[in-house]
């Protein structure tokens, strides 16, 4: 479809994208996902061409760009399948957090290195027992003196074997519920700080998700992001734009998906006939066209939105909620029109249900989105 929100330096950016991934990223892609993560150096590599945190002001190392940069990036990472580097969780969704509420010394410290890819970034809420509800998470992070001990697990953090400096979601008052939440960045290499397992997933094989320990982990004070005790309250500011980037994610992948199936359908022959000519099949692709055109509608709206600072809560949970869920029926009609081969790993289409599958969990899974859209219209 013909999109208004892109302007010509916009379009001139996504042209030196694809020849980046095309050259850079696409042709290691496989094998990082038999090797089960990305290269540190290709992270470094995204970050040397300014498609890393590309909204950060020069101060920071970065080219202050707005926000369609990112949605550039997003679009043209997870048009082609690549999970595995996973550069909008650091850009769009961890980095803000340091930007919004770090001190000055903390952004100096920190985000120029994470605008050139040496500094990655993961961010620590879920845990063994604890996902959606993060007022009953267990780590704590106890003040004692110039440091808080930080003690505690967490499972499925993405990035979580790379990644340099965590944001740790604690609770430095154990006794106030939500309003005793607190973000703490930890750095790698601080004693009581440890990687767990290299967790095995479903998809997204080459993005390294893990399990984090921390056991009498002493973090200094200054490590503090923003004041002690507004932690939940920094989460639910950002939660906007993390939910419309997962949005922003399948939506590609769907896009995606229906691309490779429409061109394997109209070459594909059974009795004669090309697979798409078949009612069935035509009915089929053409329901699918249309969600993903009123998919795509409804995310360009949020992006404009979001950039004019509007309230989009209910919106975006919306879009988080059905625009993932979109993504895997596509995935499941454009698997079964491949036949059989559409469950071999070398046709893309095998892979892109894979990983399609988890958008509709991360971020606020669908159910607990539908609950958030109820009670905001009052239900």
């Amino acid at each position: 479809m013909e999109r208004t929100l892109f302007k010509e330096e916009h379009i001139i950016f996504r042209d030196s994208l694809k020849k980046f991934l095309d050259k850079e990223i696409s042709p290691q892609f496989e094998q990082w996902e038999k090797d089960g993560i990305v290269p540190r150096e290709a992270w470094r590599k995204m970050g040397e061409n300014g498609f890393l945190c590309p909204w950060l002001e020069g101060k920071y190392g970065g080219p202050g760009a707005d926000f369609l940069y990112s949605v550039a990036i997003c679009e043209e990472l997870f048009y082609r399948g690549i999970t595995g580097l996973v550069a909008p969780l650091h850009s769009d969704i961890i980095v803000p957090y340091i930007h919004s509420f770090g001190s000055e010394e903390q952004k100096m410290k920190w985000l120029p290195g994470c605008a050139s890819g040496s500094t990655l970034t993961a961010i620590a809420m879920t845990e063994p027992n604890t996902g959606s509800d993060l007022a009953a998470i267990r780590t704590t992070a106890i003040r004692d003196g110039d440091h808080y001990v930080v003690n505690g697990q967490k499972t499925f953090i993405s990035i979580g074997i790379l990644s340099d400096l965590v944001i740790v979601v604690a609770k430095t008052d154990t006794k106030a519920g939500y309003k005793g939440i607190s973000l703490v960045c930890v750095e790698a290499g601080t004693p009581g700080f440890s990687r767990g397992r290299h967790l095995e997933k479903m998809g997204w094989h080459s993005q390294d998700t893990a399990e984090l320990v921390f056991e009498d982990c002493r973090v200094p004070v200054s490590n503090l992001l923003g004041v002690e005790g507004k932690g939940f309250y920094y989460l639910m500011q950002k939660l906007q734009q993390e939910r419309l980037v997962a949005s922003m994610m399948a939506q590609s992948m769907a896009e995606a998906m229906l691309d490779m199936t429409v061109k394997y359908c109209k070459e594909r022959m059974i009795f004669g006939s090309p697979v798409s000519s078949f009612q069935h099949n035509t009915f089929k692709i053409v329901e699918m066209a249309t969600e993903i055109e009123l998919g795509r509608t409804f995310i360009d709206s949020l992006i404009v939105d979001h950039m004019a600072g509007k309230d989009i809560t209910k919106k975006v949970s919306m879009a988080k909620a059905w625009i993932p869920e979109l993504a895997n029926r596509v995935a499941y009609h454009c698997v079964q029109l491949h036949g059989g081969y559409g469950y071999m790993e070398e046709y893309p289409i095998c892979r892109f249900a894979r990983d399609a599958r988890v958008i509709s969990i991360f971020a606020g899974t669908t159910e607990v989105m539908k609950v958030i859209i109820g009670r905001m219209m009052g239900l």
